[in-house]
This record gives structure tokens, C-alpha cells and sequence, in this order.
């Protein structure tokens, strides 16, 4: 893959109806962008209005939600036209990579690119460079899906333009990003408060590791307390999706990019991840043989009482 020299984030508008309709028939009536040149930090913008295949009126729900008018759609070009002049104003599929917030908007891309004849390989190339932000946002730092404005507020910062304007949702994304990437302190913070000290009032930006540690430690007796030797492989079975969870929280710990939590507390949420994947592989085993028991190895289970006992 080429070096990347820039980023684009965009997003599309679509026809909607508040009585409902199938998200194939939702086709892009507006497609908006920002380029970030990686080396000069320099910010261009692209905004333009599609005209759909669909020729009725557009709904009033759909003109008050997107702030769009039919003769806006009139006048504007096919999706085509529009995303050949996209193409153009990139400058090269291959030296870019792409975002936006909702992996819908690259499902929308697909859709209207296959019902207007676009080549499939340029579609291909675009999304293998494709990331959906608001998905790797949920998983790093907010732990629930949010809205643009809300990942803005978690940051102390507003939306910047008009609020369903296209070009406007992928500059907020964009600040999203910068953010998110840049200020790693800020970030691993609001992901601690998400992921591990939600409504704890006593929580302090200074006894972080303190917090911390208490909750690798509850958590670990947590995983203990119920093992027995022998158990019922049903209930291995059944106690791996809450694990699972567990241990998607704490692989936030592992990254570490703020470099806030001590190297105990690192290690110690590796051995609970350890121990999930450790009893995932060992279920996956007996399951293969058909067993109906499960037998614990002590080895599994011995770094997570050394967190219990501390």
C-alpha cells in the first residue's frame, strides 16, 4: 500500500421519510468532505448536492431534517458526475485513507456506486483504505455509541457549522480525530471515567493507578469466586460473553498511549486477558472432543489470584 499523505472524511446525506423505508432505496442526495494534508496540516472542503434517480417530492420530514429543498436536487448533478469529481478532487485514491462517522456512509457509497455502473475496483480500493471512526471511537474511548456532537462534548468542544450539512458532520469528525489522535492524556481519560469509574464520584485524576488497581482486583475475584475444579462445559459456555466484554474494557489498558497507568497495573490486565483467552482456546478443545465436563488447569487461574490476594 502507498504511503499515506492525507486523510479524507466524509459523509453523505440521504433520502429519509418518517414513515419508514428501506436503507437501499435511501439514496445520497448530498455528499460532503475535508482533506487533511498530513504534512501541512492544510484543511480543504468539497460539498455538493446529488440529484437521486428518484424524481418524486422530497418528503417535508426529509427537507427539514437535511435542510435540503427539491430544487436544490434539480440542479445538482448525478451521482456520477458528483463522485467522478470527487475522485478528481482526492487526487489519488491510493495515497489516501478514508473515514467517516458510520460505517453507512461506506455501505451508501457501495449501493449507489453499483447502481450507477462506478468500476467495482475503484470501490474496492476505496474501502480497503476505509476506517469507521465512530466504531474504533466506541471501542477506545466512549465504550456506548455516540453522535458526532456528543464525542465533540466529551472533548469540552461544540460543533462547528451547520448541523446536517454533510461537509460540516465530516469537520467535526475530523476534529474528533485530531483530538483523539494528538492528546492521548485526554483521551485515555475520558476512556477511564467511560470504561471504569462511570459515576464514580471519588474518582481522581491523580490517584488513577489507586482507582485502578481496586478494579482489576474486584474484577479478578469476580472471575475467581465461581471456579471449581470441575464444572459443566454448558457453563464455561455461558460465562464467555460476559469474559469477553470484560476483557474488550480492559485491552484499553494494554495501549496505554498516555503512558498514565503503572506497569502493574498493565500487567495485571494481561493476565486477565490472558485468562479469557487461555479458557476460550481450552472450551474450543473440549468442545471438539464432545465433553460434557470441564476441567480446570490451576495454571490458568494462579496470576489472577496473585492480583486477589495483593
Amino acid at each position: 500500500m502507498a504511503d499515506i499523505r492525507q486523510f479524507i472524511f466524509f459523509d453523505f446525506e440521504m433520502l429519509c421519510s418518517d414513515t419508514g423505508m428501506a436503507f437501499e432505496n435511501m439514496e445520497a442526495i448530498r455528499l460532503g468532505a475535508v482533506k487533511y494534508n498530513l504534512e501541512t496540516e492544510q484543511i480543504t472542503y468539497f460539498d455538493r448536492y446529488i440529484n437521486p434517480e428518484f424524481k418524486g417530492i422530497l418528503p417535508d420530514f426529509c427537507k427539514k431534517l437535511t435542510g435540503i429543498e427539491d430544487g436544490d436536487l434539480a440542479e445538482a448533478d448525478s451521482f456520477k458526475n458528483v463522485f467522478e469529481e470527487f475522485l478528481t478532487w482526492i487526487g489519488g485514491i491510493k495515497k489516501t485513507r478514508y473515514f467517516s462517522w458510520s460505517q453507512s456512509d461506506l455501505f451508501r457509497l457501495k449501493l449507489d456506486a453499483d447502481r450507477h455502473d462506478i468500476a467495482v475496483r475503484t470501490i474496492n480500493k476505496f474501502e480497503k483504505r476505509y476506517i469507521d471512526f465512530q466504531a474504533i471511537f466506541k471501542k477506545r474511548v466512549s465504550k456506548e455509541q455516540v453522535s458526532v456532537e456528543d464525542a465533540l462534548a466529551l472533548y469540552g468542544l461544540s460543533f462547528t457549522g451547520e448541523k446536517h450539512n454533510p461537509m460540516y458532520d465530516a469537520y467535526n469528525t475530523l476534529k474528533i480525530y485530531l483530538h483523539f489522535l494528538n492528546d492521548p492524556i485526554q483521551s485515555d481519560l475520558i476512556m477511564l471515567k467511560q470504561f471504569f469509574f462511570e459515576g464514580d464520584a471519588s474518582f481522581q485524576v491523580d490517584q488513577i493507578n489507586e482507582h485502578l488497581s481496586r478494579q482489576i482486583k474486584r474484577d479478578a475475584q469476580l472471575l475467581t469466586e465461581p471456579l471449581r475444579e470441575v464444572h459443566r462445559l454448558k457453563e464455561i459456555k455461558k460465562w464467555l460473553k460476559p469474559i469477553r466484554k470484560l476483557v474488550e474494557k480492559y485491552e484499553n489498558i494494554l495501549f496505554n498511549r498516555s503512558r498514565l497507568i503503572s506497569e502493574e497495573n498493565i500487567l495485571h490486565a494481561r493476565y486477565l486477558i490472558n485468562f479469557y483467552h487461555e479458557l476460550l482456546l481450552s472450551y474450543n478443545e473440549h468442545s471438539s472432543h464432545f465433553s460434557k465436563i470441564y476441567i480446570f488447569n490451576e495454571y490458568m487461574v494462579q496470576p489472577l489470584k496473585k492480583i486477589t490476594v495483593k
